[in-house]
Formats: C-alpha cells, structure tokens, sequence
C-alpha cells in the first residue's frame, strides 16, 4: 500500500496578475520514473470537483481556462502528484476571488509631450477593463532635486496633463491604477517605475 503513494505537492499557490491566474506548485522528487500532475477546480456555485485542462501533465503550473474568467467566481482548486499507478493526496487551495486576490500592474506610459510648462501623458491600462469598472489614475510626480516633496494628481483619462511646472526643470513621475469594481471593492495596482523629462524653455 505505501508503495502506492507518492508526496503531495508543496507550495500550491495561486498566482494572479492584471486578472490572469494560474496555480503554481513545487515538483515532487522521485528516484525513478516521471511524475505528472493533475489540477481540478470547483466554483462556490457549484460544489463539485471538475478537470481543469491539466490532466496528466509534467508541468508545474496550470493556467486558468476561459470557463473560469469569471472575477467575481469563488474558486477552489487542488492538485495531485501521480506515478504509473501511485497517487498523492490532493492539496487544495484557499478559495480565490479574481476580483479581490489579483495583482495589478502599473499601466504603460505610451507617449510623453514635453513642453515649457506641462507634460502631456498617454496611457494605457495593463487590463481589459469589464462593464461597471472605474478606473482612476494616480499619479505622484516631483521635481527631480534634492529633498523635493511630491505632489500628486488624479484622473480618469487616459489622457492627462501634468501641470503648473517651471521650464527647463527635470520630472519625474510614477502612475499606479485604482480599480473600483462592480460590486465596489478597490483594488490598488503596483507603481510604475520613475519616468523622469525635462520641460522645455518657453
């Protein structure tokens, strides 16, 4: 009996970022032989364990199928080690929620128009926004001197302006994303790295 059975997986996890998510997990070592793993899935919707498109496989990761784009879907899931006739036991998850466990990224900064007294920003989400969403953008900029304060701006645009600067002084600015959903709960993406230009002379 004993020989039938191999170590679980360690370190299950899910991992999700700009809401595509995946389960992640530690190999499980074995002297001989390859060892394949199996993921299933159940929603709180429906209380039963159903295959994910990871059955049999030799990798360690188990991207989320399309069926389960769903943000708002309680999610559980577990995985198994398995080895000619040898199993592991399952190792199941903590129920995840897209819209509360993801982690956002900083959106990309297209395009910056330099002038005398503003910098024109163009930017784009990390994210294909879904109805009901609203997105603000945070922005912290500062002049690029010794001990200088930051100020900040916000905004809904894409689009935006960053006003009121002195000419022929260095900027620098970071952008992180605030995430309203549907049903109300914000989500604080990740800062951008410093982006920094020099206004121009009027």
């Amino acid at each position: 009996e004993t020989s039938l059975h191999l170590p679980a997986p360690k370190d299950v996890m899910v991992y999700s970022y700009n809401f595509r998510s995946s389960l992640r997990w530690s190999p499980v070592k074995v002297d001989r032989g390859l060892v394949l793993y199996t993921v299933h899935f159940k929603t709180g919707a429906f209380n039963e364990w159903d295959e994910m498109n990871c059955t049999r496989i030799t990798q360690t990761e188990c991207c989320f199928p399309w069926s389960l784009k769903e943000r708002r879907w309680t999610v559980v899931l577990r995985v198994r080690a398995e080895l000619g006739q040898a199993t592991s036991d399952w190792v199941q998850t903590d129920p995840f929620v897209a819209e509360r466990n993801t982690t956002i990224g900083p959106p990309k900064v297209n395009n910056v128009i330099v002038s005398s007294d503003s910098l024109l920003l163009s930017v784009t989400p990390p994210f294909g926004s879904e109805a009901g969403d609203i997105l603000r953008y945070h922005v912290s900029y500062w002049e690029n001197a010794t001990s200088t304060t930051e100020k900040e701006t916000e905004t809904s645009s894409t689009l935006f302006k960053i006003e009121n600067l002195k000419e022929l002084t260095l900027y620098c600015f970071r952008i992180q994303i605030a995430l309203t959903t549907y049903s109300d709960l914000q989500l604080l993406g990740l800062q951008s790295v410093p982006e920094c230009h020099r206004t121009t002379i009027s």
